[in-house]
């Protein structure tokens, strides 16, 4: 873990980045324990999960990791995203007004659909700026995260994000400073578009076996 992290920095550095500006992720769906805790000895603090129950289950057995939902958050999951420090997938008013009833909301990044693919979730671009204000006026929104578009456009589709996050914190006065975009496939797209939080599985765990997909 700690070689590959290395790696990923030189990966960082490459693509013009600063590693020491960009916050690593670890993606760990489907990862053990074992596996949760070898990355926070390796370095990192924040653990990604796609599913809530998953989460649920090994945080009692991961101790001072902070928990990222980067999955999408189904309406009767609702009631446990206080137990998450950074919901990732916001992707409605609605949502974020259902979370602003618990006793601990989570802080939330907008997930925007910047590929206009119907499998990927999130809010489509023409819509994000108009969303991200009325959610922020309902709970801490720290940013926005996307997945880049496949077939060579995740650059660009990493660039147009950044220019709604632009666009949103100048109409709200007040830096919205989360880009979360770029995972193993795509990182130096997303560095070279302004990333500042990196979501990576493969590129940390190594890829997953049959019988952990």
């Amino acid at each position: 873990m700690a070689e590959r992290l290395v790696g990923v920095r030189r990966r960082i550095e490459q693509a013009g980045g600063d590693p020491s500006a960009i916050e690593i992720v670890a993606a760990t769906k489907r990862q053990s324990p074992a596996a949760c805790r070898a990355a926070l000895a390796a370095g990192l603090t924040a653990l990604g999960e796609n599913r809530v129950q998953e989460a649920l289950a090994k945080m009692p057995q991961v101790a001072g990791a902070s928990w990222h939902l980067i999955g999408n958050l189904q309406s009767n999951k609702v009631k446990h995203a206080g137990r998450f420090q950074l919901l990732q997938s916001l992707d409605s008013l609605r949502l974020a007004e259902a979370l602003s009833q618990l006793p601990a909301a989570p802080q939330a990044l907008l997930q925007v659909n910047v590929a206009r693919e119907e499998q990927k979730h999130g809010v489509l671009p023409e819509a994000a700026v108009a969303t991200a204000v009325a959610v922020a006026g309902v709970i801490e929104l720290r940013g926005f995260m996307a997945m880049g578009a496949g077939g060579g456009g995740a650059e660009a589709s990493f660039q147009e994000l950044r220019r709604l996050r632009d666009e949103t914190e100048q109409r709200l006065g007040r830096p919205l400073p989360v880009l979360s975009m770029g995972m193993s496939g795509d990182l130096e797209a997303a560095v070279r578009a302004g990333s500042t939080m990196l979501r990576l599985g493969a590129v940390l765990f190594g890829p997953r076996s049959l019988e952990q997909r």
